[in-house]
Order: C-alpha cells, then structure tokens, then sequence
C-alpha cells in the first residue's frame, strides 16, 4: 500500500469516527466513558495522518 493509500485509509476512518462521535452525543444517555476513547482514536488517526503526510513531503 502507498503511502498516499494509506493517508486516504486513514483519512476515512477518522471522518467515520467523527461521525460516530456526533451520533454518540446527541443521545441523551450518552457514554462519556465510550465518546472519550473515540475521542482517543480520532486523535491517534490525525497523529498517524500527519507523520504520513510529513514523509511525503
């Protein structure tokens, strides 16, 4: 997989999250515990896409 591949795989992921996230919070009993740790993720992705995206230049 190219680097640019895996920047769009990435990429995908972390809008899903984010639409996880905004589905997560509109529910009244919403699960602070579960929207943190996709907070977590979402912050990991963005890390992982940024190191990728210095590499390419």
């Amino acid at each position: 997989m190219t680097i640019e591949a895996r920047i769009r795989e990435l990429g995908n992921r972390h809008r899903n999250l984010d639409e996880t996230i905004r589905r997560e919070m509109i529910h009244p009993a919403t699960d602070s515990l579960r929207v943190r740790e996709l907070k977590q993720q979402k912050l990991r992705l963005k890390e992982q896409i940024t190191t990728l995206e210095a590499r390419t230049g």
